[in-house]
């Protein structure tokens, strides 16, 4: 490790020259250890969920998975396209929710607590503090791709319209009972609860916190604004809490589908 530039209060003195990469002896690896190991599971679980092309749509209760919502290739299962399709079929690389699922995974991507994520996991930029970087220099986010971090703002726009199309996916199948009319089973509670825990995750984002309190001076004459300002900064405490849950939620949800379209279990029925 070569000494850096001292101090300006200290113009003689140079850096210790320490030949470890951390004198710290706490298991400082593990969180940036497990980080990746749960990123990396559910980005693996997630592309071969998207590219399976089946086992999404249960046409008896009309359950969605949020994986292919909307479903826009002409070869979606009849009555899975609520808002339509393309007048093609995709091909295999091509995933049915081709518009949403981009968004979404940039709107993570580039979601604040996910970039201090994967800078410090995968990036080691830096892996924890007190632990030297491998990296000969430090660039930030002036260089390509992370120029475009800065348009986490607009994801969260696309971000709050895809919550509501999976709202209204789950609204939709509380329509479809057994015997048609309202019903709910297990997998209504499933979608519902994913939606609202997404929903949290959404709105406790900082671009969303950004759109109800930024760019004022006061909030002396804007009480709603203020109001709203401070709910979601109650729910921005816990927007890391949220980035994880909802990760196992989407899984949870969309594996709960796959199994019941797939015949592997049944839905338990609690009305209708």
């Amino acid at each position: 490790m070569t000494a850096t530039l001292p101090p300006p209060e200290s113009s003689g003195a140079t850096r210790a020259r320490l030949p470890h990469r951390t004198l710290r002896t706490d298991r400082w690896w593990l969180g940036p250890a497990l980080t990746v190991a749960g990123l990396t599971a559910f980005l693996v679980y997630g592309l071969l969920r998207a590219l399976q092309q089946d086992h999404y749509w249960v046409p008896e209760y009309h359950y969605l998975t949020p994986f292919y919502s909307p479903c826009l290739s002409a070869s979606c299962e009849p009555g899975s396209a609520l808002f339509g399709t393309f007048p093609w079929a995709f091909p295999w690389f091509l995933p049915y929710a081709v518009i949403s699922l981009p968004l979404l995974l940039a709107f993570r991507f580039t979601c604040y607590y996910y970039r201090k994520a994967y800078y410090r996991a995968f990036w080691q930029s830096p892996t924890a503090c007190a632990v030297r970087e491998p990296h000969g220099r430090y660039t930030g986010e002036t260089r390509f791709p992370l120029l475009g971090q800065n348009l986490h703002r607009y994801f969260f726009y696309a971000a709050f319209a895809i919550s509501v199309i999976n709202t209204y996916d789950a609204t939709n199948a509380l329509l479809h009972g057994e015997n048609g009319g309202f019903g709910i089973g297990i997998g209504n509670i499933i979608l519902f609860g994913n939606v609202i825990l997404l929903w949290a995750y959404t709105l406790s984002c900082h671009s969303c916190r950004h759109v109800f309190g930024g760019r004022l001076k006061s909030f002396g004459d804007r009480p709603l604004r203020y109001w709203m300002w401070t709910q979601i900064s109650r729910l921005n405490t816990r927007h890391m809490l949220y980035a994880w849950i909802t990760l196992g939620t989407l899984v949870i949800t969309d594996l709960y589908v796959a199994l019941v379209a797939g015949g592997v279990i049944t839905d338990l029925r609690i009305f209708n």
